[in-house]
């Protein structure tokens, strides 16, 4: 198998095309890349700008260039020397009109040749959650007609422009009579005989009959369990991996699948043992791969999480806390918050989930003929839920592993006394299988369900809730981050990097993707604010009061309410370009464009007093004005305050940027790029952080791969050090593989007056020997003044040469960092 020394996340659609990125080879060639990591390249439906919508797994879409276009991309990254990981998406597909497969299981229900390729509940009609309104309503006002199928010219029901097919026992041998329909009775009782039925899409949360990914009812779970299911949604991956033409995958949701190890042992099977695979998967603080997958590892969101211990003040992060809670005037009970977000998930938002599982335990139990009370069940359940720590266990068919049993005895420890213990024990049998051969078909289907439900809860309820609620350090709130409050330290770092090497060298190591909550360089920043609480409560406090005038008044309080205000300046202070001047009104119209949307989302992914599907149009109004204003033009007093407070923070951010980039490249793992943040990436939740990076800038200035300059501020301020030093890294990593992938973890620690300002450590393998010294905690322009860092004998009386400067250097038993600047990271390799 050929491990990636790097790779490069390039999101196609949007302009993306095939064509396109064939122009961008050479350059990722300068930079150091070893393989292109694409976003799904398969038929999607029309207009999607993600591809994670598939509407056909065998076919590559057309908009990006189509088997053609593919054919040539593959043959110029073989000339290039460049290998390809593909994003396949096993999990789902688009529930759509424009999924052939889909649309067969509308037109003829359970009796669809592709009826068990989705999950569906087939012990009711399908139900298709896409009316504006409920079905009597829409009928009422005329928007369902009988119409000629566009394709087929078939009867369909329409509404506006979606065409539903009619199945065939309702209108064979009388289509024109069926064609002819205009009376909303005769609609309505045709429409009551199809094996499916139209539904508010706002009753999707209690009402729907299929498996969806996450809340996204036009997202089908598809059972890639089933054998003849994963064959007929494989067979264009594996040619393609087969080909030649690709050599890793990238498997996205892998804890939304039935069986993700049986799964995994069947993709290993089909696709070879040379094949690169890495899954999606947000592992919790201790929490690892199973050995028994078959992978290289995770796409990495476990390495952003370590890297805040390695750059957060822990020191001070409390004090950071409380000055927020100063601000809102509330305690900042974080646990408290964590379980109200995943009270309401349950409870709402995956209400219809939970149904069907408490549905299928108390079926169970009657079998069992064991005395439980549906409301008995209820509470056990949603307490289980409730408190499961991770994203899902990992029982199959054969039951539960020991490590899923544990993890269940410690859920059960945790809510004993909050349900029924007997209902406890009860469904803590079902999810082992600890059941009568009559109920173990029932029981297993439970154990998947609960399985394929704890992740999205999970996932909806810190990512997607918790994380838009609790505003205190914007930068922890990230995609794999544990939630509740914990400790930050350089040591945890260290212990965390021992065991990547041990259990995973070889997975993704990501600070940047199409799903992190803000880009890498904006995270990097914002770290910086756990160095100065006080300085940045000041700030806070300034601001409000000179933007007081645009606060409102209304009857559930202010808006935007405190907290609010506080999670708006350091999301500003996060995205602001470096150069970006308050007088540069073209510039805050740019930004403008982009933060407003991200306030929207923040504000309805909050769901505290407006929502996705309950909005409050008039709140939203009122913040979102607040927070154009801090961008207007008109308010020049604020720009010029607010641009002036965040230049230490935006410094000081800069060296945390080149920290943590030059730790990617160095520490155990694949260094992935995420498309343009080999610059600077100060992007905001998508859909911002997918934005196509300008890749002429990019180019232009790593025309060559000339030294880094660290004395060049307008170096730092565009992106080009970081730049450079990535192309400067990723060379060094082709050139030294083994190193990288076997290379001893040995952490190294600073003595003498500044010790605190540093994060040091060495890769060895048998030939050679690196050392990383990496400043942190350096808003204060803190010196590395009589300070040095002890050498191990294996490390000792050696001539270095330093990467990023090209200096030597000759050791012996310690490296001195005095008259080094501490804003610039030493990068040593032997000589």
């Amino acid at each position: 198998m050929m491990i990636p020394s790097a790779t490069y996340r390039l999101q196609f659609r949007n302009g993306m095309t095939f064509d396109r990125a064939i122009t961008l080879l050479p350059y990722l060639q300068r930079l150091g890349i070893s393989h292109l990591y694409a976003s799904p390249i398969f038929t999607a439906t029309t207009d999607s700008t993600h591809g994670y919508d598939v509407t056909d797994a065998n076919e590559i879409d057309p908009v990006l260039g189509g088997r053609d276009g593919f054919n040539r991309l593959s043959a110029a990254l073989q000339q290039a020397g460049l290998g390809l990981i593909l994003d396949i998406v096993p999990n789902h597909m688009a529930a759509s009109l424009e999924n052939a497969w889909w649309r067969d299981v509308i037109e003829h229900g359970e009796n669809s040749q592709y009826a068990r390729y989705f999950d569906i509940d087939w012990s009711r009609r399908l139900t298709l959650p896409f009316l504006g309104e409920d079905f009597e309503r829409v009928l009422q006002n005329d928007e369902l007609s009988i119409q000629p199928h566009p394709q087929t010219g078939h009867p369909a029901l329409a509404y506006y422009d979606s065409f539903y097919p009619l199945t065939p026992a309702s209108w064979q041998g009388r289509a024109d009579e069926v064609l002819a329909i205009n009376d909303r009775a005769a609609i309505a009782e045709l429409h009551q005989q199809q094996p499916w039925q139209l539904i508010n899409w706002r009753d999707a949360r209690k009402d729907l009959s299929y498996r969806r990914f996450f809340e996204i009812t036009g997202l089908v779970g598809v059972r890639v369990e089933d054998e003849a299911v994963f064959n007929a949604s494989h067979g264009l991956i594996l040619e393609l991996v087969h080909s030649g033409a690709v050599s890793g995958l990238r498997v996205d949701h892998v804890d939304g699948l039935a069986d993700p190890q049986g799964y995994l042992q069947r993709l290993r099977q089909a696709a070879g043992a040379d094949c690169y695979i890495t899954v999606e998967k947000i592992l919790a603080e201790e929490e690892q791969i199973p050995a028994e997958w078959p992978i290289s590892g995770t796409t990495g969101y476990e390495f952003i999480a370590a890297l805040s211990h390695a750059l957060i003040d822990d020191s001070q992060i409390d004090a950071l806390h409380l000055a927020y809670e100063a601000v809102t005037e509330e305690r900042n009970d974080v646990s408290a918050g964590l379980r109200a977000a995943r009270e309401l998930m349950v409870d709402r938002n995956f209400a219809g989930e939970f149904s069907r599982l408490l549905a299928i335990a108390t079926g169970v139990a009657h079998l069992e003929q064991r005395n439980f009370g549906e409301a008995e069940l209820h509470v056990a359940l949603r307490e289980m839920l409730i408190a499961f720590p991770v994203y899902r266990t990992y029982g199959r068919p054969a039951g539960m592993p020991l490590a899923g049993e544990a993890l269940l005895q410690q859920v059960l420890e945790t809510v004993k006394f909050s349900a029924s213990p007997s209902a406890l024990s009860f469904l803590q049998a079902i999810l082992l299988g600890a059941v009568s051969e009559q109920s173990e078909p029932d029981a297993a289907d439970f154990r998947t369900r609960f399985q394929q439900l704890t992740g999205p809860l999970m996932a909806k309820s810190v990512e997607d809730t918790l994380f838009f609620r609790n505003h205190a350090i914007l930068a922890i709130n990230e995609v794999g981050a544990e939630p509740l409050p914990h400790p930050f330290s350089v040591e945890h770092f260290h212990q965390q990097m021992q065991t990547r090497l041990h259990h995973q060298p070889d997975a993704l190591s990501t600070t940047s993707t199409h799903d992190t909550k803000r880009g890498e360089d904006a995270r990097a920043r914002l770290y910086s604010l756990s160095e100065a609480p006080a300085l940045w409560a000041e700030n806070v406090t300034r601001w409000r009061e000179l933007n007081q005038s645009k606060v409102l008044t209304m009857n559930e309080g202010p808006a935007p309410e405190p907290a609010v205000e506080w999670m708006l300046y350091q999301a500003l202070a996060g995205a602001w370009p470096t150069t970006l001047r308050p007088d540069d009104h073209d510039g805050l119209r740019t930004l403008e464009a982009r933060f407003i949307p991200f306030v929207e989302k923040a504000l309805r992914e909050a769901k505290l007093r407006t929502d996705w599907a309950d909005g409050d149009e008039t709140y939203e109004q009122a913040v979102l004005e607040y927070a154009k204003h801090l961008l207007s033009a008109e308010n020049p007093a604020f720009l010029t305050d607010f641009v002036t407070a965040i230049q230490p923070f935006v410094d000081a951010g800069l060296v945390n940027s080149l920290s943590q980039t030059v730790i990617k490249l160095t520490a155990p793992g694949v260094p992935d790029i995420y498309q343009g943040s080999e610059a600077l990436d100060f992007s905001l939740v998508d859909p911002d952080n997918r934005r196509e990076p300008d890749y002429a800038v990019l180019e232009a200035q790593l025309v060559d791969r000339s030294r880094p300059d660290f004395t060049q501020p307008s170096d730092w301020r565009s992106g080009k050090l970081k730049q450079q030093v990535i192309a400067c890294l990723l060379h060094l990593r082709l050139d030294k593989p083994q190193l990288f992938r076997f290379g001893d973890y040995q952490p190294l620690y600073a003595t003498g007056a500044h010790p605190e300002h540093l994060i040091a450590y060495a890769r060895q393998d048998s030939e050679n020997s690196l050392i990383v010294v990496a400043p942190r905690l350096m808003l204060e322009g803190t010196s590395w003044a009589e300070t040095s860092i002890p050498l191990p004998e294996s490390l000792a009386h050696r001539h270095y040469r330093n990467l990023l400067s090209g200096a030597t250097l000759a050791l012996n038993e310690q490296l001195s960092l005095d008259n080094l600047p501490p804003y610039a990271p030493l990068v040593l390799i032997a000589t």
